[in-house]
């Protein structure tokens, strides 16, 4: 009986790690094709499916951009799965493998960004599959779900990480701290000139990174939206999480979402970072961890959301339109 009980310990994980199903997903808009990952844990019931929406910048749908390989979304999507949630998670027009739907970043905007996860969720509401569906957004896609949400009905929504103020302030605080002092007059006058929604033609070399001209558009229309605005214009139940170590985004951030929305959950979870992961709020060390996919969530995260996510009820089909 011994020896049953330790074969069994041993092969459940591995039969449990066999019943989610990876699938290609793919969203045919009229400026291409956007392309994803669903997790789908084999049920014989409909199941709850999250979807995730990526950060700012080229942050693919695992969570992954060129200054880091963390794979924060592709561990979120693996942790929903194994407690029985489903999740698409896709990259954003313009990005890896959504290039081509997107190769001229002038046209890109974070209201078409918003758009493209409202035709996600029509989407995923006609597939029989599913039951309730969640936003979840993380950092500046906590902002697209906002968006999103007041376009199509959702059942919930989870804000990771994401700004409660406009995003030019959150910017102008992180040059200040991050940017050599010389460069720090002529950024600030760029943005002067962008929540104005002024393209500027000319960048200095040293700021192209940030401020080149092909980007300026949806630099206005992202200073165009404030955060808290967004949300307090939703209306599906809400959970607000975030990291007490997050180096970009602040405990601050959390109260004015959570003053805009009173009746939005918090969870703040104790030395969690913006990459989802308990870490000290040391400089290096933090960097270290945009680096290190192998380092697992922090622990309170997804029985958390997991819990939010089934106190969600699910949406009648009549209302899944707006």
């Amino acid at each position: 009986m011994r020896f049953l009980l330790l074969l069994l310990l041993t092969v459940t994980p591995l039969l449990h790690a066999q019943t989610v199903l990876h699938r290609p997903a793919t969203l045919e808009t009229t400026g291409g094709t956007l392309h994803g990952s669903l997790l789908l844990p084999k049920s014989y019931q409909p199941v709850p499916i999250a979807l995730l929406i990526a950060g700012s910048g080229p942050t693919d749908r695992n969570g992954n951009n060129p200054l880091g390989n963390n794979g924060s979304l592709l561990r979120l999507a693996q942790g929903l799965a194994q407690r029985g949630i489903a999740s698409v998670r896709y990259d954003k027009r313009g990005i890896a493998a959504s290039l081509a739907a997107g190769r001229d970043e002038r046209q890109l905007s974070v209201q078409g960004y918003a758009a493209d996860a409202a035709d996600w969720v029509r989407q995923l509401r006609a597939d029989p599959r599913f039951s309730s569906l969640v936003l979840i957004g993380h950092s500046e896609g906590a902002l697209i779900a906002s968006l999103a949400a007041q376009q199509v009905k959702v059942d919930g929504l989870i804000l990771i990480a994401g700004s409660g103020r406009p995003i030019d302030e959150v910017l102008i605080e992180q040059l200040r701290t991050r940017q050599p002092a010389a460069l720090q007059p002529e950024s600030l006058q760029l943005i002067r000139q962008l929540k104005a929604g002024h393209v500027q033609e000319q960048v200095r070399d040293e700021l192209q990174v940030l401020f080149r001209p092909s980007v300026q558009p949806y630099l206005i229309s992202l200073f165009r939206e404030d955060p808290a605005v967004a949300f307090a214009k939703t209306k599906e139940p809400a959970l607000i999480v975030q990291g007490t170590t997050d180096i970009q985004i602040s405990l601050d951030d959390a109260r004015r979402l959570k003053a805009a929305r009173p009746d939005a959950d918090v969870l703040v979870i104790s030395g969690m970072n913006h990459v989802l992961r308990i870490v000290a709020a040391d400089l290096q060390q933090q960097l270290a961890s945009y680096q290190n996919p192998d380092a697992p969530l922090a622990g309170e995260l997804i029985p958390a959301l997991a819990r939010f996510i089934g106190q969600v009820p699910a949406s009648s089909p009549e209302e899944n339109g707006r």
